[in-house]
């Protein structure tokens, strides 16, 4: 199991997107709306989910992979329409992952537009975060 790999399957599926612009985490400067800022976190479970167990050698296997997604706009209008356009493209995918078993990715949470003037220039900000788990093969 690599974090960059299922990193690579959420940043893949957002980038097939035609016109989504997508950055992993760092946004060039300068840059203008509309686009998705995509924070990955990968995190060992602790085998208590009823459908993901760990092995039979009581090893782990469990992996949690999070996708923050960052849907930014001109306005709250824009940052909704991204973040629909980020949805339909995670949302029920089972991205392949070489020595995985993948899971459906799911919504864990949703924000509202917020407003975000830090750079001088007001944009809307919709945070989603998408779950995505998987097992050894």
């Amino acid at each position: 199991m690599t974090v960059q790999a299922h990193a690579d399957a959420y940043l893949g599926l957002l980038r097939a997107v035609p016109g989504l612009v997508v950055f992993d985490g760092a946004v060039p400067a300068a840059t203008r709306p509309p686009y998705v800022v995509v924070y990955v976190v990968v995190d060992d479970s602790d085998g208590q989910s009823p459908d993901w167990g760990d092995g039979l050698d009581g090893t782990s296997g469990v992996v949690t992979a999070r996708a923050y997604c960052h849907s930014v706009g001109a306005n709250a209008a824009a940052a909704r329409i991204v973040a629909g356009r980020v949805r339909e493209a995670l949302i029920d995918q089972q991205p392949p992952i070489a020595g995985r078993s993948v899971g459906m990715i799911r919504k864990d949470f949703s924000s509202p537009p917020v407003r975000d003037e830090s750079t001088g220039v007001l944009v809307m900000d919709q945070i989603d975060v998408y779950r995505l788990r998987t097992n050894p093969a």
